[in-house]
């Protein structure tokens, strides 16, 4: 009898491949994408387990690199039930095709950062969860005149450079982005020194002129957080860091988006995507009121008050974090550019992963990468399941 091949054969199903959309099977197995040539005519293998998908687009699993948490759980601030709510936010992420995952944290106490980074690791993910690609810091190295939510009295100025921020940060063992304003002092030693711990530094929550961003891309920056939010607004004279996205800098620099109908205007979507198309990565920046109904909620020290979907500091009318879900923005971005599904979906899958530096494993369905995918209509942006590692971790309803 022959051995089991190990083996999986999705058919009937349109695959999102090379930014084309194709009808081809897709072959898995031992959780990689399998070349089908490779099997027929090299192994001459057939496959254990077959299924059809019945006309479904399979695309590659969305990679959400600014989250602060959702389902009542903030990422910042209970710093007693970590792994619990990671737990928590990992599972609920799957039925919004959320393959893999940064958890933020923003703007926190030296105890704070003590406690809970530690207990953030890089997992992989399954049916327990998406996986969790490393932490994402959003300050406390920031501008205090764009400190939008961020709690004044806890903003830091790198000024030794790295030594500033492990003295503060304690551990940068399963940190994969920090996002800094690049015009404070030290902040241009700080970058090149992450970049060089194959940290990706992003720039926010600054007032840095365009300038002051191009010498910190040079310097190894790479993104962008948030675009528009908490930095200066584009001016015809000095466009800031909005400007890095039409640079003369020989480097492709990725900028977050909140595609969520509150936080940027489609108009903005559209110029920054006719500007720099590639670039263009979609972040939800959830908060804890992710997935749940108006009501008071925190992120970090900050105490937060969520109306009509509308994430605010309590008391004020500044926003802070959405409680919008990433396939809820990639149908967003899709509406108001009117552009193909398959660069909708690209934005939240592969631009991600070259943001990160992963695209050789993630966020594509290329032979060889990790088999993390979703299934959805090609007709609408409906995630009907989810997949990790050629293994279903969430279903919408039977196949």
């Amino acid at each position: 009898m022959k051995p089991k091949s190990g083996l999986t054969r999705f058919y009937n199903c349109y695959i999102l491949r090379d930014s084309k959309i194709i009808k081809e099977d897709l072959w898995i197995r031992d959780g990689k994408i399998e070349n089908p040539e490779q099997v027929f005519y090299v192994e001459q293998l057939q496959a254990d387990v077959t299924v059809n998908c019945e006309g479904l687009l399979i695309a590659p699993g969305f990679i959400d690199i600014q989250i602060n948490g959702g389902w009542g759980v903030d990422f910042s601030y209970d710093s007693e039930n970590v792994k619990e709510g990671l737990r928590k936010v990992s599972k609920e992420l799957l039925a919004h095709g959320v393959t893999s995952f940064c958890p933020t944290m923003v703007t926190s106490d030296v105890d704070k950062y003590r406690k809970i980074l530690p207990l953030i690791k890089k997992t992989d993910g399954g049916k327990h969860g998406a996986t969790i690609l490393g932490l994402h810091l959003e300050g406390p190295f920031i501008n205090l005149a764009k400190k939008g939510a961020h709690v004044e009295e806890l903003i830091r100025i790198p000024e030794n450079g790295i030594k500033t921020i492990e003295e503060v940060y304690g551990s940068l063992d399963n940190v994969v982005i920090v996002t800094l304003a690049p015009e404070l002092a030290g902040a241009t030693e700080a970058i090149k020194e992450l970049a060089d711990m194959g940290i990706r530094v992003a720039l926010g929550h600054s007032t840095a002129s365009l300038a002051q961003g191009e010498e910190a891309v040079e310097c190894g920056a790479n993104l962008i957080t948030h675009l528009f939010n908490a930095m200066l607004p584009f001016h015809h004279r000095d466009p800031g860091l909005v400007g890095l996205l039409a640079s003369t800098t020989q480097k492709q620099v990725f900028y977050g988006i909140i595609s969520d109908g509150i936080h940027t205007h489609p108009a903005a979507l559209r110029i920054a995507s006719r500007t720099n198309p590639e670039g263009l990565v979609l972040v939800s920046d959830a908060v804890a009121a992710q997935g749940l109904a108006d009501g008071n909620y925190h992120i970090g020290p900050q105490h937060v008050t969520v109306e009509g979907g509308r994430a605010y500091v309590t008391g004020t009318k500044v926003l802070c974090g959405s409680t919008t879900a990433l396939d809820a923005c990639v149908a967003t971005l899709r509406k108001s550019l009117d552009c193909s599904l398959e660069y909708a979906l690209e934005a939240a899958s592969l631009h991600p992963a070259k943001a990160l530096g992963i695209d050789n494993r993630k966020g594509r369905l290329n032979f060889g990468c990790d088999a993390d995918f979703v299934m959805l209509h090609p007709d609408k942006i409906k995630i009907e399941s989810t997949w990790i590692a050629g293994e279903c971790v969430y279903k919408c309803n039977k196949m």
